[in-house]
């Protein structure tokens, strides 16, 4: 499985795409762990999160998962598209599958974030 060179990753298996405005969802690997996502908890417009402060919560028929802002700041957008249809994340993951944006409060926590190949590098391996 390879991740997308042009995004940054958390931790916790998020991805984040872009600057000024950052796109946030949730990585390959995390949704394939989930397996079939049945349910979305999306946060609120206008919300403010810290760095890694639970967002919302994916649910799929083998267990919940919560996802957190990769940066502090203010959620400006949220994917409805999710209410009705959550397996975007499954078949579509770093595209229609993107849970919220976030207008990050300092572009400098940006820094913190991994690229792909430091990402690949916390996956467990396969032998």
């Amino acid at each position: 499985m390879e991740s997308p060179r042009n995004l940054r990753y958390t931790n916790t298996h998020e991805w984040v795409k872009g600057t000024k405005e950052l796109k946030v969802g949730i990585t390959e690997f995390a949704q394939e762990q989930l397996g079939e996502l049945t349910f979305v908890e999306l946060p609120a417009v206008g919300d403010s999160f810290a760095a890694q402060e639970e967002v919302g919560v994916v649910e799929s028929v083998k267990a919940a998962s919560d996802f957190y802002a990769p940066v502090s700041g203010t959620i400006s957008a949220v994917n409805e598209e999710l209410q009705d249809r959550p397996e975007l994340i499954n078949s579509d993951p770093y595209g229609e599958g993107w849970i919220f944006k976030i207008t990050p409060d300092d572009e400098a926590e940006l820094d913190q974030l991994m690229n792909a190949d430091e990402y690949e590098e916390i996956l467990p391996q396969d032998d």
